[in-house]
């Protein structure tokens, strides 16, 4: 199991929408992650910097192939394109990233 961490800015004017929008995810969507091994995924909002802290499990044995089934998946592409205007990817993200990933740094169990 890998624990992955992610961060990206979310649009001030956007926050009402973004959380109605996670407060209803389709289910489509909530099959096509649990399809990708990604488990116990949350989403954390900090305001007012406006800051959201993705994390979840992963517990496939390849990340890059999972990412691509869910990327390529019609549902997921429409979801993505409904909460990606409210987002606004960090400057400093790496190339071809949206959310900036984060390396762990400390964990307890």
């Amino acid at each position: 199991m890998q624990r992955m961490g992610m961060v990206i800015g979310l649009k001030p004017e956007k926050i009402a929408e973004y959380k109605q929008l996670h407060a209803a995810v389709w289910p489509e969507v909530l099959a096509r992650i649990s399809a990708c091994n990604i488990h116990n995924y949350s989403i954390f909002l900090k305001e007012p910097e406006n800051l959201l802290f993705g994390y979840w499990e992963y517990r496939g044995c390849d990340f890059a192939a999972d990412a691509a089934l869910m990327a390529a998946d019609p549902k997921t592409q429409d979801w993505w394109a409904v909460c990606m205007p409210c987002q606004e990817p960090l400057a400093t993200r790496v190339q071809g990233e949206w959310w900036a990933m984060m390396p762990e740094v400390f964990h307890h169990d």
